[in-house]
């Protein structure tokens, strides 16, 4: 099923699969901009589409192309590539009556990199099939650093044929792309992405306000919890920015209380207890409802100072 992990490569498209070169993106925010110039970088035609103004033109000073539409994105291309906030917004330029699937071609390649619901990406890849368009579920972990940086984690579902067809695009946007399994797989792997990391940020920052309140200097405490078997990507990426209370979003916490729902979803229709998951989900949730929603997925340090009366002020 081809589980193997694919390392990041910087070859030419071409020398891999002819038949990908040109690549309409649809979706230049926060995390699609960075990668679509990374595919600009690695050679490809990349036409993109975004309903904001700016942020075509940022592609193109990049050497990309624009597109006033998705209509006019994908015509023609020989794989579409969608990153976009949630499935609403998958399934309307996807399958909408002007969406992506009513323009492409037949055996053009659709690779869903947006975060969606698992039942969302196979009703994709069937509408796909029906079309004649192998669709891959592709989400990525890594956050706005690792898309500039090329470093992602890509978690792919759907027909291993069009993952081998997708692999030269992937491998220009992730240092790791693994093919998990049939189509919503890769949005399962990925909610367990997100279950995983936000369990570890509710207890970085549990751990952060333990030491504080017991007079322990924090940054020397966070070192030697780094060499440990403590030590994680979490740790290294957010503490720092957590002990300076700078909450600047590099993954918002909205977007992560949306995740937390698609999780938290899933786990009930297949019947699986979460306990510590759900109450990390309703943790953030409330850091949402209480107007944080903008920051960064690390100010949980907020809710949990809050919860223990150490309340102070953050910046971001």
């Amino acid at each position: 099923m081809g589980r193997t992990a694919r390392r990041h490569r910087r070859n030419d498209p071409g020398a891999c699969a002819v038949s990908v070169r040109t690549i309409a993106f649809i979706g230049l925010g926060v995390m699609g901009a960075p990668m679509a110039a990374n595919l600009v970088r690695a050679g490809f035609d990349v036409v993109g589409y975004n309903r904001s103004a700016g942020k075509r033109e940022a592609l193109v000073d990049a050497g990309g192309r624009a597109a006033p539409s998705v209509a006019e994105a994908v015509a023609g291309a020989d794989a579409v590539v969608t990153m976009l906030p949630d499935s609403p917004d998958v399934e309307a330029v996807v399958l909408g009556e002007d969406g992506a699937l009513a323009h492409m071609r037949p055996g053009a390649l659709l690779i869903d990199m947006s975060t969606i619901r698992p039942d969302v990406a196979r009703s994709l890849a069937e509408a796909g099939e029906a079309r004649g368009v192998p669709v891959l579920d592709a989400p990525v972990s890594g956050g706005e650093q690792g898309a500039v940086e090329a470093k992602l984690s890509i978690m792919v579902g759907g027909e291993p044929e069009a993952f081998t067809l997708a692999e030269p695009v992937l491998n220009a946007l992730g240092a790791t792309v693994v093919h998990v399994g049939a189509a919503g797989a890769g949005q399962t792997v990925k909610a367990s992405n997100q279950l995983i990391v936000a369990g570890v940020i509710e207890l970085v920052s549990e751990a952060l306000v333990f030491l504080d309140a017991h007079g322990v200097d924090r940054e020397r405490a966070v070192r030697v919890l780094a060499g440990g078997l403590a030590g994680s990507t979490v740790l290294d990426r957010k503490a720092a920015s957590m002990l300076a209370r700078d909450f600047a979003p590099g993954f918002r916490v909205d977007l992560h209380h949306k995740d937390l729902g698609i999780v938290t979803a899933a786990a009930r229709e297949a019947g699986v207890a979460i306990p510590l998951g759900a109450l990390t989900a309703t943790l953030m949730g409330a850091l949402s409802a209480q107007g944080h929603g903008s920051l960064d997925h690390s100010a949980l340090l907020l809710q949990v100072e809050k919860l223990s009366g150490r309340e102070a002020e953050a910046s971001g």
